[in-house]
């Protein structure tokens, strides 16, 4: 049984967010002007990912992001609504690639791809302590 299994493509998924202060680029560390961060727009795009898999994967997996190929070609001021669309296109063994789109209340502000691999958490955790464990015979 393959974790990634109950993943088609045609599976959609959207997240939300309306600008705050603390999404712009100067609070990020992304730039100086007041409006949505790029890093932040990224952030909507992989929660609406999750939004469209999590949910079918079997327990003790989860799907961790790996790529992102976007545009960010629009402005959105603080106050205003953002939300992302995205849609499997591809499932390929452990790797499940999504179509994006990203608009505010006015205009489409970003598009792109994004993949993201299907892991199970438990050896998945395991080589990230053995990072750490790394770190600190170092330290």
């Amino acid at each position: 049984m393959s974790a990634a299994e109950n993943l088609k493509v045609g599976l959609k998924g959207a997240s939300e967010l309306v600008v705050g202060e603390e999404h712009t680029a100067p609070r990020v560390g992304s730039g100086r002007v007041h409006v949505l961060a790029t890093p932040v727009m990224i952030n909507v795009i992989e929660a609406a990912a999750l939004a469209a898999i999590e949910h079918l994967l079997p327990a003790g997996y989860q799907s961790l992001g790996t790529r992102l190929d976007v545009r960010h070609f629009a402005a959105t001021p603080v106050g205003m609504r953002v939300r992302a669309e995205v849609e499997v296109m591809g499932v390929e063994k452990r790797t499940v690639t999504f179509r994006v789109s990203v608009s505010d209340e006015k205009e489409p502000i970003g598009d792109g791809t994004h993949e993201r691999m299907v892991v199970n958490v438990e050896r998945f955790d395991v080589r990230v302590q053995d990072k750490v464990a790394m770190v600190r015979a170092r330290g």
